[in-house]
């Protein structure tokens, strides 16, 4: 094969070779007499080859076959930095690039260093105290309010503390939306260390001052800080944790919720009875304030940041809102000088507001998560605040010490629910993965003859490119929608569940009405966790916490209905009412949740983006060339 420097001239004959098109031949610098590169690729049969480079004067003459023949033939003027060097290397570094070996998939990222292990575990190890310090400072007034209450130097009633308490679900409410958002352009490091250690200086504030105005102030505060925990701890458990796995890490962090709990009473209500109210609030300050500076020592955003490699590969190209793409598509129609313009416009941030619009609020798999996690919340917490009630009304529990030993088991059995939940989700992750791998390797070994004659599959030179459909067979098996069939098996255990616990005997022992409470917090607490990780692992990393805002905004909306709504449908048609608007909950939710089963993560859709670019592009390697003489 003779391949000749490419040229601007139309179509030129050099001695007794063949016609060049237009395209296969370059100008060189005027040069006396002119000079041609003549460059000679030698390619054996198993793919190596040669290159010989020759420089021989020639003379130009017109082609009649050239449409441009009334033209007159010229020579371009030399660059100052051009030479035969240039263009012999030109020529040599296509050889060389049909020679190279193939870029790694995206869904294999480089391996970690030594000790990404053990420093993994110590971040894990930061999110999950300093999560559970958060249910410290938010539940501390909780357990010092009644001994605030028989403070006679206080004289505080029942309903001020309830005035007090009312606070704080509004003010957290509006706190987990805007700090998700407004979240996702801060260090999540800096956000869960920092508001654990403001929220800690609001209850050691709380504690030293008096009077309803500054204790319902500071509590109110205090919401609005409790707000970063979570968003923050969302995006470095995706940053930290790949999806093959993330679910098991998620719902072992989500153990900070119930330890937390567990350790609210112990630190709060045990101070508070030895030392006053006002130790009631400065130890969960002070345990709050430590664990925060841990938090900020042990802890950094992502992998890189450490010193590692990313969990998982994906485009370098920073987040690109609908306004920046519709902006590229006119400077590709307007042309080089519109697209020079629109490319430096391009470079500006977009604002917070319309990052969030544009990569959370305007996807509607979001907000079919977010309706779903509100569906979940309803029965949450209907069946955390109507339980005990019910036992006591139907089950014939004498009073509310004996039916809140029953209900104990809700946050046990949560507690390994959620745990259940992760890992069956990574397995399920796992083995669908493993299974388009086995698709992949046996649809390139039944493509590996292929000798570069055209048809994509061969690159001449041993190495054969992974078949695009069975790329597109592998990403079609959505992380996503994988774990959203855990929820939907979730949600119809819990609907049954249900059902089981009001078919239960009056006369059933309390030891069955117990497992019956502890399999609906199982099959609550598995939904609860899963929905939060499918919202992160839909979105840009970079918008994780705006999509953990809008999710937790919705769920505590969902909360908010277990109230009043509940109370009035038990007042007013009776328990089986209420049991039946439960489970009508948990149905609206499988109707939600049954277009998402498929559905593939953000890392996943890159992915397919490339495949599909890499389809549709021509073929570089294994493609015959034209034949020159």
């Amino acid at each position: 094969m003779q391949v000749l420097a490419k040229s601007s001239i139309p179509g030129v004959r050099y001695g007794n070779s063949s016609w060049v098109p237009r395209p296969a031949v370059w100008a060189l610098p005027r040069l006396q007499p002119p000079l041609i590169v003549t460059a000679s690729c030698f390619r054996e049969e198993r793919g190596s080859g040669s290159l010989q480079t020759t420089v021989s004067p020639a003379t130009p003459t017109i082609d009649a076959r050239d449409e441009t023949q009334s033209q007159p033939l010229t020579v371009p003027a030399a660059a100052p930095s051009s030479s035969v060097t240039e263009v012999t290397a030109a020529t040599a570094s296509v050889t060389a690039a049909e020679t190279a070996p193939a870029a790694p998939s995206p869904s294999s990222p480089p391996p970690q260093p030594a000790g990404f292990i053990a420093r993994r575990l110590m971040v894990f190890s930061g999110l999950v105290l300093g999560y559970a310090a958060y249910y410290l400072t938010r539940n501390s007034l909780t357990y010092a309010a009644p001994v605030m209450v028989a403070d006679p130097t206080l004289g505080f009633s029942l309903a001020q503390v309830g005035a007090m308490t009312s606070i704080f679900p509004i003010a957290y409410g509006m706190s987990k939306f805007v700090s998700g958002v407004l979240g996702d352009h801060f260090s999540p490091t800096l956000l869960l260390g920092g508001g654990l250690m403001l929220t800690a200086a609001c209850n050691l504030a709380l504690g030293a001052g008096h009077g309803l105005a500054w204790f319902a102030a500071l509590w109110a505060l205090n919401g609005l800080l409790q707000g970063v925990g979570a968003p923050s701890c969302a995006r470095m458990l995706t940053s930290w944790f790949a999806s093959r796995e993330r679910g098991t890490y998620w719902g072992l962090w989500n153990i900070a919720h119930n330890m937390g709990g567990f350790l609210s009473p112990l630190v709060a209500a045990t101070a508070a009875h030895a030392a006053g109210w006002r130790w009631g609030m400065w130890a969960p300050g002070l345990a709050g304030m430590a664990l925060g500076l841990y938090v900020l020592l042990v802890c950094r955003d992502t992998p890189q940041d450490a010193g590692f490699n990313p969990v998982e590969t994906t485009s370098k190209q920073p987040m690109k809102t609908k306004s920046e793409s519709e902006s590229k598509s006119s400077s590709s129609a307007n042309g080089n000088g519109v697209a020079a313009a629109n490319s430096s416009s391009g470079n500006k941030q977009p604002s917070v507001l319309r990052t969030a619009i544009d990569n959370v609020l305007s996807n509607p798999y979001i907000w079919a998560l977010a309706l779903t996690y509100f569906c979940v919340y309803v029965v949450r917490q209907g069946v955390t605040s109507w339980t005990v009630f019910y036992l006591i009304n139907e089950k014939g529990v004498p009073d509310a010490a004996q039916a809140a030993m029953r209900v104990s088991g809700l946050e046990l059995g949560g507690l390994l629910g959620g745990l259940a939940a992760g890992h069956l989700s990574d397995s399920l992750i796992r083995k669908s993965s493993g299974t388009s791998s086995e698709k992949q390797d046996t649809s390139s070994n039944g493509n590996s003859n292929g000798n570069g004659n055209g048809n994509g599959n061969g690159n001449g030179n041993g190495k054969v490119a992974p078949s695009s459909a069975a790329a597109t067979a592998a990403l079609s098996e959505g992380s996503v929608g994988k774990r959203v069939q855990v929820v939907m098996a979730y949600t119809a255990a819990l609907a049954a569940a249900l059902a089981a616990f009001q078919a239960l005997p009056a006369s059933a022992p309390p030891a069955l009405q117990w497992l019956s409470v502890a399999a609906i917090g199982f099959c609550i607490y598995g939904p609860q966790m899963l929905i939060g990780l499918c919202g992160a692992e839909l979105v840009h990393p970079a918008s994780v916490g705006a999509s953990q805002g809008v999710l937790g905004w919705v769920a505590y909306l969902g909360a908010a209905n277990a109230g009043v709504p509940l109370s009035w449908i038990i007042t007013s048609f009776g328990w089986t009412a209420y049991f039946t608007a439960l489970t009508a909950a948990c149905g609206v939710a499988l109707l939600l949740l049954a277009p998402l089963m498929r559905l593939p993560s953000f890392t996943q859709q890159q992915q397919q983006q490339q495949q599909e670019l890499l389809k549709a592009a021509p073929p570089t390697n294994g493609t015959a060339l034209p034949k020159l003489a």
